[in-house]
């Protein structure tokens, strides 16, 4: 059929699907089709406004390299990265409705761009940001399932900014830093030292940074430290603590937070700190415990 119209030509290209194999990606496919359509015709997109835009995505490709996810960044400021996190960690929770919880799962919320496989396993305890810019501060807290047992050998793949809002993969030839895995003791305890992260902005000198401007937002994200949390036989959380107080939590560039992760950071004068260390200068604390959800059988 040769269409003779906008509607038609919808049709024509829906029925190329025919002969799909993956009954999900034509169904993905498909509705991507009508809704691209239906936008292009919502906005009388003109010619060069489509140009424009497949020259912005070729610009978002170039600007990727093995440490600089631009794609992720534009996915996570126009919020998609957030309704895929939201929907994801909902589907999980509805597999095993039967199942009594005295609480529910720890929310999860967006990976960002800036995780780096294979951070090195430290003990409890440890210090994971060593000679990294930063207020040091005291994380502690326990790791239990949703009907509220402990889980031993939990597993914490954390990382955030140094004090500054600058991570280690946008420092030329920096190593890794404020990274580490760590797991849980016997009573599903965890303690580690780290900094207090700072608010910063997500990068603006690439194409996405001139979206954001040309839509009259601001770039900034929050403090917070990332981790992802896992045990066997649960499901995994990928997740932030943000710092309760800081410049940014109601218009997180990326969406993120969620009221249940922001988290009071105490302050203490120099002396012993809860693990023992003594501290010759003042420092933070940040407590706080994750619940995961177990696997569906």
């Amino acid at each position: 059929m040769n269409p003779s119209n906008e509607n038609e030509l919808t049709q024509a290209v829906l029925e190329r699907l025919s002969g799909a194999t993956d009954p999900r990606f034509a169904q993905v496919m498909g509705s991507l089709i009508k809704h691209l359509h239906a936008f292009i015709r919502d906005v009388d997109l003109k010619p060069d406004e489509w140009m424009n835009g497949i020259q912005f995505l070729t610009a978002v490709g170039q600007a990727c390299d093995d440490k600089r996810q631009e794609f992720i960044l534009l996915s996570d400021t126009l919020g998609a990265s957030m309704m895929v996190v939201m929907l994801d960690q909902a589907r999980a929770m509805a597999k095993d409705r039967a199942r009594l919880s005295a609480t529910e799962a720890t929310h999860a919320t967006v990976q960002g761009p800036y995780y780096w496989e294979g951070a090195p396993e430290q003990p409890l305890g440890a210090n994971i940001a060593e000679g990294v810019v930063g207020e040091p501060t005291f994380y502690s807290g326990r790791i239990f399932d949703t009907a509220g047992q402990p889980l031993k050998g939990a597993l914490l793949d954390i990382w955030s900014g140094d004090g500054e809002g600058n991570y280690d993969m946008q420092i030329a030839g920096a190593g890794m830093a404020a990274r580490a895995r760590i797991r849980t003791d016997d009573e599903g305890r965890y303690w580690f030292w780290s900094i207090r992260p700072s608010y910063y902005p997500v990068p603006v000198d690439g194409p996405v940074g001139r979206m954001l401007d040309g839509m009259g937002r601001h770039p900034n994200r929050p403090g917070h430290i990332h981790m992802v949390v896992s045990a066997t036989g649960h499901v995994p959380v990928t997740t932030h603590l943000f710092v309760a107080n800081s410049p940014y939590l109601d218009s997180d560039a990326v969406f993120g937070v969620r009221p249940s992760l922001i988290v009071e950071y105490e302050s203490h004068p120099a002396g012993q700190a809860p693990d023992g260390r003594v501290m010759d200068s003042t420092y933070w604390s940040a407590h706080y415990d994750f619940h995961l959800e177990p696997q569906a059988a």
